[in-house]
């Protein structure tokens, strides 16, 4: 018998979604040449090597927290940078749990893109891929 758990992921989600700055798709089409945006994709490095946004930065999901914080043996620079960071996965989910949990470690210039990478590209968003000769 399976335990149902106090709080569903779908609720997690739904909590975060209403906490945080979501953008479409479609307003990221605008933003990609913007240098003051940096757009933080955190799907598994298996996913991106089916496409990328262009210029995005891999963060993967297990280490986003450590990359951000300045104390962290793991912090990476680019973080640092005074630039808004919009967070997406593939489908929204773990990019809105990600960025909750960014601002409450005190993070205030991010976002998600609403319904992740898929949303890109039904809008039609540009992607590459990596080379496959490295």
């Amino acid at each position: 018998m399976t335990k149902k758990l106090k709080t569903g992921v779908a609720q997690m989600v739904a909590n975060a979604r209403s906490a945080i700055e979501e953008i479409d798709a479609k307003d990221m089409l605008d933003m990609i040449d913007n240098g003051a945006v940096v757009i933080v994709d955190i799907r598994d490095i298996r996913e991106r090597q089916r496409g990328f946004i262009p210029n995005s930065f891999h963060c993967p999901r297990g280490m986003v927290e450590f990359w951000v914080d300045p104390e962290s043996p793991y912090y990476k620079e680019i973080f640092g940078e005074d630039k808004k960071f919009i967070f997406h996965c593939a489908s929204g989910w773990r990019s809105a749990l990600t960025t909750q949990i960014l601002q409450e470690m005190g993070m205030d210039n991010i976002a998600h893109m609403k319904d992740g990478f898929m949303s890109w590209k039904d809008a039609g968003g540009t992607i590459e891929f990596p080379d496959k000769r490295n």
